[in-house]
């Protein structure tokens, strides 16, 4: 390691970062700590990989990278919970009233 090896990004910028064991265990821990928990699946983008959005039943909700559409499918039949293309039916309005209420 060199001596300001610490100190530089971890990714370089323009490179997309993937899905990490830590944003799956995050997903995994959020949603089991949670009642009425849904995923929201988000395509990869220009700038981001495919994410995956858990919204709970008062709307608190959270994102994380996923390794693809299967990969966010796989861990909602892993979790029961169901699964939703946010593209498709967008988002839930108890997801948009807890940002509100909460200075999301």
């Amino acid at each position: 390691m060199g001596l300001f090896d610490r100190f530089r990004r971890k990714s370089r910028p323009g490179v997309l970062r993937t899905a990490s064991s830590q944003d799956t265990s995050h997903l995994e821990q959020w949603a089991t700590s949670r009642r009425g928990v849904e995923a929201y699946v988000e395509p990869k983008t220009t700038v981001t990989e495919t994410t995956v959005v858990l919204v709970a039943h008062d709307g608190e909700w959270t994102r994380r990278r996923i390794d693809g559409t299967e990969a966010a499918r796989k861990f909602a039949r892993k979790l029961g919970i169901p699964i939703y293309d946010a593209g498709i039916v967008g988002y839930p309005k108890r997801m948009r009233e807890y940002k509100k209420n909460n200075g999301n």
